[in-house]
């Protein structure tokens, strides 16, 4: 998840300063937790207290008083520092930055990554579930969720990706398996991760081809040979899977 590390970089020498707090420095100069709010914490110099917040969403790390550092909440141990600031939530991101389950309850592949508000959809690898505890995908059969009806994303034209793998002509799953549209030689669907659809399309004086799974002359792919000379075609209503 190396989009949130980017995020604490350019975010922490940005994060919000409180003033006139009373806080005793354990030692001259350094970075140190608040004793009761996880998310606060100051920066002592020559034995004066500075009183900083972490962005939303983010925790102080406290195991470095050299190092000043905010972090997801799975990756902090916060101990008693139960507190936190009040949330700032947009659409679909409870506080502005982490991850966070998707809201719908069925959709345990997917996620939302927030930063500073804006959420970005991301789905799990395949047989993978989010585990918000941990902020991390993980096995389903590990993952505290009940999803009996995966929500499967669709296209406007009605096409959703196969259940199960598709091997490619090595013999090997595919990781972003490609299939055929059901009327037009040249289009075809891409699942990326398997799970996420998308559509594509070959190149000029090129159809795509079902058993390579790679676009081909049209002489080369049953049905398609005269795709360009504007003969009709007829081909399988339904995705040939290998």
């Amino acid at each position: 998840m190396h989009g949130l590390c980017e995020l604490l970089e350019r975010t922490i020498n940005t994060s919000s300063t409180v003033s006139g707090q009373n806080f005793n420095c354990p030692e001259s100069n350094g970075y140190f937790p608040d004793p009761y709010q996880c998310d606060l914490y100051y920066k002592c110099s020559k034995g004066n207290a500075e009183t900083k917040l972490c962005p939303d969403g983010l925790v102080f790390s406290d195991e470095n008083p050299n190092k000043e550092r905010c972090d997801i909440p799975s990756n902090v141990d916060c101990g008693d520092r139960k507190d936190l600031q009040e949330p700032n939530p947009t659409k679909d991101c409870p506080r502005q930055n982490g991850y966070f389950k998707h809201p719908d309850p069925q959709a345990c592949d997917k996620f939302y990554y927030c930063a500073d508000g804006t959420p970005h959809e991301l789905p799990c690898p395949p047989g993978l579930y989010f585990d918000e505890e941990t902020s991390n995908c993980d096995w389903k059969e590990s993952v505290n969720r009940q999803c009996d009806h995966i929500t499967k994303d669709v296209l406007d034209d009605g096409f959703s990706c196969p259940d199960g793998e598709v091997m490619g002509p090595n013999g090997r799953a595919l990781p972003h398996p490609t299939f055929p549209h059901p009327e037009d030689c040249q289009k075809f669907y891409i699942c990326r991760n398997g799970l996420v659809p998308q559509k594509g399309s070959c190149p000029s004086g090129k159809v795509y081809n079902e058993d390579t799974f790679m676009c081909d002359d049209a002489e080369k792919v049953s049905g398609c040979e005269n795709y360009f000379d504007g003969q009709p075609l007829e081909k399988s209503k339904i995705p040939k899977k290998a």
